[in-house]
């Protein structure tokens, strides 16, 4: 009995409850924590022989053990799973993040005659008050001080405050009421700073706000205190011109005073992006973004989703509004509310005609977002760059250098030369190497030494090479660099072993799994992780592969090839091309291939790679 079969054994034993399960490697170590409502069918379809990803087939691989726990609801298997994924951080949950942090304002009622306060991570406790997040780029820092001026707040830190003995600078110049000193009554404190907060709990106490700093501006200029009227004038229009930036009709047809946050998301060819819009007391304060690779994904699409907003909401630093909006249906609610209300969240709807304006908005902006974004990506710059960090180069490279060696049965070796500048092929710079035959016939490692020897000594370096092979392959062109003393960054790009047998050619494998090995580098560099570097490194190596078979001069190609692929009965002329046009091996080495491996490889149909297998081993038959 297989491992897979003892583990399929072990699930048909679950019971069909609502729960969570873990899975574990030979190390007992959790790699994946999933949520089910009837655990037994969900972990028996890890194990059977139905269809899945791919991702899921290298994870499941993995597997030696599994746990599960059950819960008594559906919704507590949301919490708990969130719970899980915290503690363990699986190597295969996906989590949810976001690169950016949003300012709050806070207003912490444990201190004495509180302030306004603008921070990035809030940290939910009693007694303090958060309004936000707030946009990048909404000047919410500004829009503070104006406030804490107009209506003379405590600016200092409490430190600063518990030390003072008399009123500072900002008492003489109207911009604070001096609560240090008791200037102020605590109870006439609170009522400005009430005032002021009113500016960020809806329209109408925003208004109020306003409307209090103009009486405070007709005061100074009855007093003809014209200086400072005219201070306390350009700050109401500051707070006009946020207010009117900050609103929305679409919101305004609520009418609502709480705080809302609506999710969509939009469901790509390759990616998913989730797009969540934050109305705070009747204002449209901004929006979050995530994203996600579907080729990472190990559970349905909505259930991942779903998953993601409860990890969302029992972050500590995220607060919780009254409303969740989710663009789903409403029967599909009812553990999300059990769930969001364990970190605070009052009620959870799905569409609704009162709130699918908003949903539709969000939608829109996740469909835009990902749109931006892919378009963005092909952005040669950010490939460059990050490939910059990853080998600590002071400069973004600009020229680039790929080599591949070709050969057919140990006979007329060449090695092309592909150049690319700012991530574009520079094809009047491309050259080809023939190389000297090896007694030995297929030697890649001598094959690149020569041609990275023969390379240095005509000079103008790129600022990067990139080789066609993994560690070896790269060891071997750093020492001709090292013997010649040549510093030059050296990666190569490698496809990583198959996923999930461990039979089948490298050359079968997704491109999700291409990886830059780079020297001093423990482990390679997935190249999925940048796709803009992806596109520019494959590009590379394709293009290397290309140039190296157009090149090989035709004569020895036909002499090499022809005498045993013409042989092939069965094959057809449109069967020969495509082994001739992909052939960069030997026939010992295609013997290695199966049917499926020969089809894969040169895009052949079955009788045609039925009939090439058959061709390759009638030797070893006979």
């Amino acid at each position: 009995m297989t491992k897979n079969d003892e583990l399929l054994e072990k699930a048909q034993s679950l019971p069909q409850e609502a729960g969570c399960y873990l899975m574990k490697d030979k190390n007992g170590r959790v790699i994946y924590v999933g949520k089910a409502k009837k655990l037994k069918s969900r972990v028996i379809s890890y194990f059977n022989k139905s269809a899945k990803g791919l991702k899921t087939e290298y994870m499941v691989s993995h597997v030696e053990n599994f746990d599960f726990i059950i819960t008594r609801s559906d919704a507590e298997s949301f919490v708990l799973e969130n719970n899980l994924i915290k503690e363990h951080a699986p190597k295969y949950n996906i989590r949810l993040r976001d690169d950016r942090s949003y300012p709050y304002v806070q207003v912490n009622w444990n201190e004495p005659f509180p302030r306004l306060e603008y921070i990035r991570r809030p940290k939910k406790a009693k007694g303090k008050e958060f309004f936000g997040p707030y946009p990048t780029g909404s000047n919410i820092s500004m829009i503070m001080r104006v406030l804490t001026k107009s209506f003379g707040l405590r600016d200092c830190s409490l430190s600063e405050y518990k030390s003072r003995k008399t009123p500072c600078l900002l008492y003489q110049m109207h911009q604070c009421s001096a609560p240090c000193v008791r200037l102020i009554d605590e109870k006439s404190y609170e009522e400005l700073l009430h005032t002021a907060m009113g500016f960020f709990q809806g329209p109408i106490k925003a208004k109020r706000a306003i409307h209090y700093l103009q009486e405070k501006m007709n005061q100074y200029a009855e007093n003809e205190e014209f200086e400072m009227a005219a201070i306390i004038r350009d700050h109401i229009l500051l707070l006009e011109e946020f207010l009117q930036n900050s609103y929305d009709q679409k919101v305004e047809s609520l009418q609502t005073d709480k705080n809302i946050d609506v999710w969509s998301y939009c469901n790509g060819s390759d990616e998913v992006d989730m797009s969540v819009y934050m109305i705070r007391s009747g204002l449209l304060l901004g929006h979050k973004n995530f994203n996600f690779v579907k080729g990472e994904l190990i559970e349905e699409i909505d259930e991942e989703i779903l998953s993601k907003i409860v990890q969302y909401y029992a972050d500590p630093e995220e607060i919780t509004p009254q409303i969740v909006v989710l663009d789903f249906e409403e029967s599909e609610m009812s553990a999300m509310t059990e769930a969001l209300k364990t970190f605070g969240v009052d009620k959870v709807l799905g569409l609704s005609k009162k709130y699918l304006p908003l949903i539709e908005m969000s939608r829109k902006h996740a469909e835009e977002t990902q749109r931006v974004r892919m378009a963005n990506l092909d952005s040669v710059f950010i490939g460059l760059n990050k490939l910059k960090d990853l080998l600590g180069l002071k400069e973004r490279p600009r020229i680039l250098e790929c080599y591949d060696v070709a050969i057919w049965q140990g006979k007329s070796p060449t090695a092309s030369q592909i150049v690319f500048e700012e991530g574009k092929a520079d094809k009047a710079k491309y050259r080809y190497y023939h190389l000297e035959e090896l007694p030995e016939g297929n030697n890649d490692f001598a094959m690149m030494r020569e041609v990275i020897s023969r390379r240095i000594c005509h000079g103008n370096l790129p600022d990067v090479l990139v080789i066609d092979g993994g560690v070896a392959q790269v060891n071997t062109v750093t020492a001709v660099l090292n013997e010649l003393k040549i510093s030059l960054p050296v990666v190569g790009i490698a496809k990583s072993k198959d996923l999930t047998t461990g039979n089948l050619r490298a050359t079968e494998v997704v491109k999700s799994e291409e990886r830059l090995v780079i020297p001093g580098r423990l482990n390679p560099y997935i190249l999925t992780k940048c796709p803009s570097l992806f596109k520019i490194i494959v590009s590379m190596r394709d293009e290397a592969h290309r140039f190296s078979r157009k090149l090989h001069h035709k004569a020895e190609s036909r002499r090499v090839l022809s005498t045993w692929v013409d042989e092939v009965k069965g094959l057809g002329e449109e069967g020969k091309k495509k082994v001739l046009a992909n052939l960069s091996m030997t026939q010992k080495e295609l013997k290695e291939y199966s049917v499926n491996d020969l089809m894969n490889y040169f895009g052949l149909k079955s009788p045609q790679a039925k009939a090439l297998r058959a061709y390759l081993h009638e030797d070893s038959e006979s």
